[in-house]
């Protein structure tokens, strides 16, 4: 009867340690990594633990499954002997499925179930025991880890133990998508996030001001008219140009222009506007955002010009374009509005065709593509694959794209209708987004 009761207890014992290699297998796994480190920086001992123990995964990987293994087995051998004592040679049967039944039920799902439900809580009270129990096994762990990796290599598997930037990026992507919700604020952080991480692959072609939209002065100009045109423009920085606009000799600051004026009695005869401006920076139109952003820091600059690979004129580029690609428009009492796209009652859009399609996306949730071009107009032209002309439509990625109107080779305004599906929120933004492919 002793023997029993103590084969009892060993048993019970057992089924609890099956319990915690299971729970800290999966409380290790699926705890938050972000509060670990948070936690860790703060200077909690825990914490510390179980970063250090995610660090050495395969490890504990091994500890675990060692211990789990030994222990399981040890259920099967003690429920074999209990049985055999009431049931004889039979009894090794019904300890088999008994004890298939404990450890699947006491020792592996509800374990599981807890800790994946409390897997923060209970990776930092499982954690400190699981640390002992790596260091002392860890030369049986080390060889195991030898002749697993030996094997792999011999089929020809590659080990890597530590992620490359490109999976720690899609790491970071998909951990953003999964805390994305319904609410707003989390929403457009998201987006925010988002942006900054698609910096890098981004040209500030797909930003700038187009040279047609650029205010520029002619130096050539009378003093007079050249100030009139700093006056008379809402922005604080203007390109100088000689002879033709691709010849740009300088970039001319609001605030110098008004210091001269006030130096020279507020009378613009003698003035030298030319002189007052700075000289210009010029950059690549494939510089990455992320490139450009570092490179308006180091410099201390705001404001570059924007030339292709033969030196003409493609536009500007301003640090705030660059922030406004991150976190939004930012509008001043300076800014000039220009409303580029009307929503229409039947759910179709009617816009400009220098509209972005990264703005597009951005403002509406589509997900145009936008590798091949940059803007609407820019996409219909590379997607048709020719001119096209007023009244003519076209349907891509599920999308239904009408040319409104075109003037000479452009294509200045464009209905799009988005396809079918698409809930038109109250501030004007598309609920679905479209999916990709293309539809004919």
């Amino acid at each position: 009867m002793d023997s029993i009761l103590l084969n009892l207890g060993a048993l019970i014992i057992l089924v609890m340690g099956s319990a915690f290699f299971s729970s800290s297998e999966t409380a290790l796994t699926a705890a938050s990594k972000a509060r670990m480190l948070t936690l860790a920086n703060q200077g909690f001992k825990r914490a510390i633990v179980v970063n250090t123990l995610r660090s050495r995964m395969e490890q504990v990987i091994g500890t675990i499954l060692l211990g789990n293994a030994c222990v399981n087995s040890f259920i099967a051998i003690l429920s074999a002997q209990i049985f055999a004592l009431y049931f004889g040679d039979i009894g090794a049967v019904y300890a088999g499925v008994a004890a298939t039944v404990v450890i699947f039920v006491l020792g592996e799902v509800l374990p599981k179930t807890f800790a994946i439900n409390h897997a923060d809580r209970s990776a930092l009270t499982l954690g400190p025991l699981v640390l002992v129990l790596v260091r002392a096994i860890s030369p049986i762990t080390h060889v195991t880890q030898l002749i697993c990796s030996g094997l792999l290599r011999l089929f020809g598997v590659k080990v890597v133990n530590e992620p490359g930037a490109e999976e720690r990026i899609e790491e970071l992507r998909g951990a953003i998508a999964l805390h994305a919700g319904a609410d707003e604020e989390i929403r457009e952080a998201g987006q925010m996030l988002h942006s900054i991480l698609d910096l890098e692959d981004v040209p500030v072609s797909d930003i700038m001001v187009h040279r047609r939209n650029m205010t520029m002065i002619d130096g050539d100009q009378p003093t007079e008219d050249m100030v009139a045109v700093a006056m008379q423009s809402p922005h604080t920085r203007l390109p100088i140009y000689r002879g033709q606009p691709d010849n740009i000799i300088g970039v001319l600051h609001a605030k110098a222009l008004l210091r001269a004026v006030q130096a020279n009695h507020w009378k613009l005869e003698g003035l030298d506007v030319v002189g007052l401006a700075s000289p210009p920076w010029f950059i690549p139109d494939q510089t990455n955002l992320l490139a450009q952003l570092e490179a308006f820091r180091s410099r201390r600059e705001h404001f570059a010009i924007v030339v292709d690979e033969y030196g003409a004129l493609m536009g500007i580029v301003t640090l705030e374009d660059i922030l406004e690609e991150i976190v939004g428009d930012i509008a001043d009492e300076h800014d000039v509005k220009v409303e580029g796209v009307g929503l229409h009652p039947d759910g179709s859009f009617e816009m400009d065709g220098t509209v972005t399609i990264r703005d597009l996306n951005r403002e509406f949730g589509w997900r145009l593509p936008d590798e091949e071009a940059s803007t609407v107009a820019g996409l219909v032209l590379h997607e048709a694959q020719q001119i096209p002309s007023a009244g003519q439509v076209f349907a891509f990625f599920g999308f239904r794209f009408q040319i409104l109107e075109r003037h000479r080779n452009q294509l200045t305004r464009i209905k799009v209708t988005p396809p079918a599906g698409h809930t038109i929120l109250p501030n004007g933004a598309s609920k679905a987004g479209a999916k990709g492919g293309r539809a004919t």
